[in-house]
C-alpha cells in the first residue's frame, strides 16, 4: 500500500498530454485496457466542451501531491426511464500501478459519487484475468456479481469480464468521508 495520500482533481488543460498517451502508447495503457490505437483528440474535444465533467460521466485526475498518476471515470448507464446507476473505472501509468494508489483512487471517486450524487448503484467491471483489479474492488467495499462471458474484444480474441457492485448502504458515508475525502 502506498503511503501517498491520493486525491482526486478536475482534468485542467495542461494534463491533457497525459490522457492522450492512454490512446497513443501501448504501454501507458497497459495489457488490459489496450485496444488498438484510438482518436487522441477525443479528449481535447470532450475537455473543450464540459471540462470532462458531464451530466452522463466524467473523468477526474488521481494526484498525489504535484504527481500525476491517471484518471477515474464514471458513466451513466439507464436500467429504466426512471433509473440510472454509474460505471466507474480507473487508468493508471505504469509506474503508479501496484502501489495501492488505484485503490485509493476508486475509493475516493466511490465517496465523491455517493456524496454528490443521489445514484444508489456503483458498478465497475474488468477482465477476468486482471486479478489486480479485482483485488482493487474488492479492497474498496465492491461486491463481485458475475462472470460475463466473452464480453470483450482485445489483443485478437474474446475475453471473459468479472461485474462488481456497490450500493451507498454497503458502506458508512459519513465515516469513510472522514478518512477519505477527494
Amino acid at each position: 500500500m502506498s503511503d501517498d495520500h491520493v486525491t482526486l482533481r478536475p482534468i485542467g488543460e495542461p494534463d491533457l498530454p497525459l490522457l492522450e498517451r492512454f490512446l497513443t502508447e501501448p504501454e501507458a495503457a497497459g495489457s488490459f485496457q489496450w485496444h488498438g490505437w484510438s482518436d487522441p483528440g477525443v479528449w481535447r474535444r470532450r475537455w473543450a466542451e464540459n471540462g470532462l465533467l458531464g451530466e452522463d460521466g466524467g473523468q477526474l485526475l488521481v494526484v498525489t501531491g504535484a504527481e500525476r498518476h491517471g484518471f477515474v471515470a464514471w458513466r451513466k448507464m439507464v436500467a429504466s426511464r426512471t433509473s440510472y446507476y454509474w460505471n466507474i473505472g480507473a487508468q493508471l501509468l505504469p509506474d503508479s500501478r501496484g502501489r495501492g494508489i488505484g485503490t485509493q483512487a476508486q475509493r475516493a471517486l466511490v465517496h465523491y459519487l455517493f456524496t454528490y450524487t443521489q445514484v444508489v448503484r456503483l458498478e465497475a467491471d474488468t477482465e477476468a484475468e486482471n486479478i489486480g483489479e479485482q483485488r482493487a474492488l474488492e479492497k474498496c467495499g465492491f461486491t463481485r456479481e458475475g462472470v460475463l462471458r466473452s464480453v470483450v474484444f482485445r489483443a485478437g480474441r474474446w475475453r471473459d469480464g468479472v461485474r462488481y457492485s456497490m450500493l451507498r448502504d454497503d458502506i458508512a458515508l459519513d465515516d469513510a468521508l472522514n478518512s477519505s475525502a477527494p
